[in-house]
């Protein structure tokens, strides 16, 4: 097989490309300051074969993001990374959420075997019974009061 000169690479925003030193530069930091970031787990860079961090796009923006939230906003370093978690939950949840959305247009996953139409009705205690389309439910009046307990 000849030498090709060119390579395809597939680069996105979360590729590993920048030194500690360039990253720190790029988010207007001291090296040390993303060093420090990294063992409390505020950006987590990835490490090379040295065991060298490498930063990516996406790392240097987080960087500066969590330089916006402690400088501007007045986070402690214990907000900030309790953010960042709740921030990461929703996108992972933001993920499931559309991948059930796309199985469910589509026709499959554990709800296309259940191509049964659902009607919901709540009982006398409140709980809720799943009935069948064509099922009728008994109506239930009240003749007492609610009694919603001690004030």
């Amino acid at each position: 097989m000849p030498f090709s000169t060119q390579q395809s690479w597939d680069w996105d925003d979360r590729t590993p490309i920048y030194v500690i030193s360039v990253a720190a530069q790029l988010a207007g930091m001291h090296p040390q300051t993303l060093r420090q970031y990294d063992r409390l787990g505020l950006v987590t860079p990835s490490r090379a074969t040295g065991r060298g961090r490498r930063y990516s796009a996406y790392d240097v923006a987080r960087l500066r993001y969590v330089q916006h939230l402690s400088q501007e906003e007045g986070v402690n370093l214990a907000g900030i990374r309790r953010i960042l978690e709740l921030q990461s939950e929703v996108e992972d949840l933001r993920k499931r959420v559309n991948q059930l959305l796309a199985e469910v247009q589509r026709g499959v996953g554990p709800m296309a075997t259940q191509r049964v139409s659902r009607v919901f009705s709540a009982g006398p205690a409140g709980d809720v019974i799943a009935m069948g389309r064509q099922q009728t439910t008994t109506r239930w009046i009240r003749t007492q009061p609610l009694e919603l307990g001690p004030r």
